[in-house]
């Protein structure tokens, strides 16, 4: 197989060291970096801000970056014993008046249900109707929530430890959003356990860090520092919070998973009691732990260049795109051949632990529109294959990392 690298890298430094070169993205990163990232999701076609303020759309290709982390980190938690679940989104309001300092640190960002349905007004426009006896939160996070059903399964020892993790979305307001690192509704997975002891649920804290710590830089390719929080940067609540801070490109840290001993807080307030291996009554020892679509604005803010998104090829959606040069209709039955068969070449081999992911790109686009269409998605590997490829019976092959 043949590429042209040399002459990729030639180009590439003298757009570097060119102030007057074009890209695909503008500004560039060391114009105005925030702009640019917003610029690089909607070139990558990853998101963009809905309707409802503060909300966004999570678009085919940014979903399939999601849905490839999803898989990932779910076998990681599967491998250590944890099963899925899902809890309710709305949470009654007196949950959160159990635990003082949890409701105190998530007061201002609470989205509340007041009402149960709509009725026409005598204006002939829509109004909440039928008050509810008890103000429903929708989910922030879900201690409380959680806590209640533990507090019902959990009565001996023997029942612990609880592994659960839930994959679902929460609601925060937020002020000043960001696609993917501050929207008021996001996407993550949280996971509670409850646990017999004391050191049994300190060492699951630690485990669940290191898990989030081996995702951030095998899968993701994004350096980080793991440790603990300030107490004023703590979960409120928690008796320890520990995180993975997450480097990117304009030398800031974004806080990309984080896990918290939570002691028995949350135990004496919903109720989480067993009785012990001596018969005494005792409170569990509990723990969560979550990471969200956060993460995908950190790969794009770690990886991306002044053309577009960047992707390790781990979480790519296509890892290889497949790109037609088809000149002359008397050709073009051959090279769509030729890529097809290369394709189901390629989809039979495995990359990490699944299959690799292949697209064979037949839109009726000029070439040099397709290829820079896939340049600012950031897959990893493009292949183009026409006339002359064949009959040479080579592939030119460029990397978006070079």
């Amino acid at each position: 197989m043949a590429g042209h690298f040399g002459s990729a890298r030639l180009i590439a430094s003298a757009m570097t060291n060119s102030p007057e070169s074009k890209t695909a993205i503008s500004p560039r990163r060391d114009q105005d970096f925030p702009e640019w990232y917003q610029q690089v999701i909607r070139a990558a076609e990853l998101a963009e801000s809905s309707d409802v303020r503060g909300c966004m759309v999570i678009r085919p290709w940014g979903f399939g970056i999601c849905e490839n982390m999803q898989r990932q980190l779910d076998a990681m938690f599967r491998a250590t014993g944890h099963r899925n679940a899902y809890f309710p989104l709305f949470i009654p309001l007196s949950y959160f008046a159990k635990e003082a300092e949890h409701v105190e640190g998530f007061a201002k960002e609470c989205a509340v249900v007041t009402h149960s349905r709509l009725e026409v007004g005598p204006d002939g426009k829509m109004r909440p109707a039928s008050e509810l006896a008890e103000p429903l939160v929708v989910r922030p996070t879900s201690e409380t929530i959680i806590g209640a059903s533990y507090a019902k399964w959990v009565q001996s020892y023997r029942d612990l430890p609880i592994l659960i993790n839930q994959w679902a979305n929460v609601v925060r307001w937020e002020m000043r959003p960001r696609l993917f690192l501050r929207t008021t509704e996001f996407l993550w997975q949280e996971g509670h356990t409850v646990h017999e002891t004391e050191a049994e649920a300190r060492e699951e804290t630690e485990r669940m860090l290191n898990i989030y710590e081996t995702f951030v830089r095998e899968h993701c390719a994004v350096p980080g520092f793991a440790g603990e929080k300030s107490e004023s940067e703590r979960f409120p609540g928690a008796v320890q919070t520990l995180s993975i801070e997450a480097m990117v490109q304009d030398r800031k840290a974004i806080q990309a998973g984080t896990s918290h001993f939570l002691g028995q807080n949350f135990a004496r307030a919903s109720g989480i009691q067993f009785q012990d291996r001596e018969g005494k009554q005792e409170f569990g020892w509990t723990t969560s732990w979550g990471m969200s679509t956060r993460m995908i604005g950190t790969v794009v803010m770690m990886h991306s260049d002044d053309d577009g998104l960047v992707l390790p090829p781990r979480i790519a959606p296509t890892q290889i795109v497949i790109l037609p040069i088809t000149p002359k209709e008397e050709t073009r039955g051959k090279v769509l051949e030729a890529c097809d068969r290369l394709a189901e070449q390629l989809r039979a081999q495995k990359f990490g632990d699944a299959p690799i992911e292949v697209e064979v790109d037949k839109r009726d686009l000029g070439g040099g529109a397709k290829n820079w269409d896939w340049i600012k998605k950031g897959v990893p590997l493009r292949l183009e294959i026409g006339p002359r490829d064949l009959e040479k019976d080579s592939v030119a092959i460029s990397r978006r990392d070079q």
